[in-house]
């Protein structure tokens, strides 16, 4: 069996390559030549790495005619909410217009193949707080490009299913953090904050934007898995929420990640960490998923950030 990553160099797409040599799948993945190989070196002897620009529909079908993936793990995206203001048309034409290249030519070529989308909990965007813990049946309030680019994603995995007959499985994964977690990310930003002042390079204060959002935070490695699941026992055409089921505060994970560390830190909020508009509260119900396919996170959300934390102390 063969299996097509997108955006493997990423952070969860390194971990995706990890699981899926566990089970003895062969791994190919799609890079670009910008791509950071930091998180992937460890794999090079063991994946196929392809380079691929997923806005270009004939780079798309030349990769697709090539590998004929039995599986593919749609995971590259411009997936940085603050980017997303910055650089709105860019963000919404890279996620929308590399996932319909990609559905264009498993259709051209008749693939047989199923295909895992990464959809986000920010397409559900304002929550009122009776509508948690969130259901696949809630309306999406979209408060971002991004979250509008990913809502874009969601539907099109449902329309070519519904008009082609692709066997597409949309998940909707709530916040999820591990080790190799990009920096711009409030968990592994606080934690590379914590460890750049245990190592004497900062001054032991660090900035926070908004902490009163509240969130649900899921292990990468749980993750990874629940996406594995979702093409095994999945229904084409549904989609499932990935999600611990359960809600902190931003100031909850910095407290979380502060008890793992010895000096004195002083917490001062940046109001250019602060966003234009921000989802209060996202927290998921996966029931469906769990009765779709057994998952259930596993992994405490201590060890998660004490996992992040040493990951931090690790690089150089």
């Amino acid at each position: 069996m063969k299996a097509l990553v997108t955006g493997i160099s990423g952070f969860v797409g390194s971990h995706m390559a990890e699981f899926l040599l566990r089970q003895g799948v062969e791994v190919v993945g799609t890079i670009r030549n910008r791509s950071r190989m930091d998180h992937i070196s460890h794999l090079r002897k063991d994946i196929r790495l392809a380079e691929c620009e997923l806005r270009d529909p004939f780079s798309v079908e030349t990769l697709i005619g090539q590998e004929k993936p039995d599986l593919i793990f749609h995971l590259a995206a411009q997936s940085f909410v603050p980017t997303s203001w910055n650089s709105p048309i860019d963000t919404i034409h890279n996620n929308v217009a590399g996932q319909v290249n990609l559905f264009e030519a498993v259709r051209r070529f008749e693939l047989p193949a199923k295909i895992q989308i990464a959809c986000s909990s920010e397409e559900y965007g304002q929550v009122e707080p009776e509508e948690t813990p969130i259901r696949e049946t809630n309306p999406l309030r979209p408060l971002s490009p991004y979250a509008i680019s990913k809502v874009a994603q969601d539907y099109l995995g449902y329309q070519y299913f519904r008009s082609y007959g692709l066997h597409v499985v949309r998940t909707i994964t709530f916040n999820h953090t591990g080790p190799r977690r990009g920096e711009n990310f409030v968990t592994s930003n606080f934690a590379k904050q914590i460890v750049d002042i245990e190592k004497g390079r900062k001054a032991p204060v660090i900035h926070v934007g908004n902490l009163e959002a509240k969130r649900d935070f899921t292990d990468v490695r749980d993750v990874v898995r629940g996406y594995w699941l979702a093409l095994e026992k999945g229904q084409p055409g549904e989609n499932y929420n990935i999600a611990s089921g359960t809600c902190y505060t931003i100031a909850e994970m910095l407290n979380t990640l502060l008890s793992f560390s010895n000096v004195n830190i002083e917490v001062q909020t940046d109001s250019s960490r602060l966003r234009p508009s921000d989802v209060q509260i996202l927290l998921g119900d996966y029931r469906k998923f769990n009765e779709a396919t057994g998952w259930k996170p596993e992994i405490p959300f201590e060890r998660t950030m004490q996992d992040l934390l040493q990951y931090w102390r690790s690089q150089p």
